[in-house]
């Protein structure tokens, strides 16, 4: 098969600039109208995704191959007939367990748009991974149409029938909410990077932020996050920057922004966390900045 084609049926993946370091590896981006929903596809060989996250739910199935990742401490192994299920804010990784990698769609819903779909409390997912034969075909399809759609109405109706099509493998989100302000001494340190993204933090700082020993922070704050504080911090300036790139700003000014050396250094962090560079990213979406005359 051509290695720049496609996944299933759909139109071609264009390629992406080789900074990736496999030709195998395609990833892009879309989204439609609905505010804080994001929709992305890929065939994935080679690449390895580092720690990221997304900040909203993530929602998916595995077309074709299986995908390894690591979330909460944990690996998980996602292939086709099964649901991709990630809360908000979680980090996670990602690569290949097949030799021919695999093909995936996904949704992003942040927690407000959930809410307004389903009318209800936040939701949590359990488990990332739920073998749902039935679901995962209904969702795929659900997904393809999504991404091949550029009607509101049809857009906004197979959001909510993701929704719903979910709803049996969701739980209430407040168990899981009183479980963080019971860790809220780990959330502050969380809390002091997002303020200052583009600053130099030190262990004693956010040791501080927490009541705890610098050390003794940094051993519980990976007990509790699965992540090194700087792992955690990275994948809170890319965020930030996702978000920033999506809003049409500048990829240079992004990463002076978020704390990161130049505009090379954030193209190779994107790369690795989200699989498209920033300008790749803010093609698909169309929010690539004017130059300036």
């Amino acid at each position: 098969m051509d290695p720049v084609a496609a996944l299933g049926d759909d139109r071609r993946v264009e390629a992406v600039p080789d900074i990736f370091e496999s030709e195998l590896d395609r990833a892009e981006f879309k989204r439609p109208h609905r505010r804080g929903v994001e929709l992305y596809r890929a065939h994935i060989v080679c690449h390895a995704f580092d720690p990221h996250t997304h900040g909203a739910y993530g929602i998916g199935t595995v077309v074709e191959g299986v995908e390894r990742f690591r979330y909460r401490g944990a690996d998980y192994l996602a292939a086709p007939g099964s649901l991709i299920l990630m809360n908000p804010d979680v980090l996670h990784t990602g690569r290949a367990a097949t030799d021919t990698g695999w093909r995936y769609r996904m949704v992003y819903l942040d927690e407000a748009t959930l809410r307004l779909i389903t009318g209800s409390e936040p939701w949590h997912f359990a488990e990332p991974v739920a073998r749902d034969a039935d679901a995962a075909v209904r969702v795929n399809a659900l997904l393809k149409g999504l991404w091949n759609s550029s009607e509101p109405l049809a857009i906004d109706s197979a959001l909510y029938e993701v929704v719903q099509t979910l709803r049996p493998h969701a739980r209430s989100a407040e168990p899981e909410l009183s479980r963080r302000r019971v860790d809220a001494a780990l959330d502050r340190p969380v809390e002091l990077m997002q303020a200052h993204l583009d600053e130099s933090l030190t262990l004693e700082r956010l040791a501080a932020a927490a009541g705890l020993s610098p050390f003794h922070f940094l051993r519980r704050f990976k007990a509790h996050h699965h992540a090194t504080p700087q792992q955690m911090l990275m994948a809170l300036r890319l965020h930030r920057a996702k978000l920033r790139l999506g809003e049409g700003v500048a990829p240079a000014e992004v990463a002076l922004e978020v704390g990161l050396v130049d505009q090379a250094h954030l193209t190779r962090r994107f790369v690795r966390m989200y699989g498209v560079t920033p300008a790749r990213y803010q093609q698909q979406l169309g929010t690539r900045p004017r130059r300036s005359r």
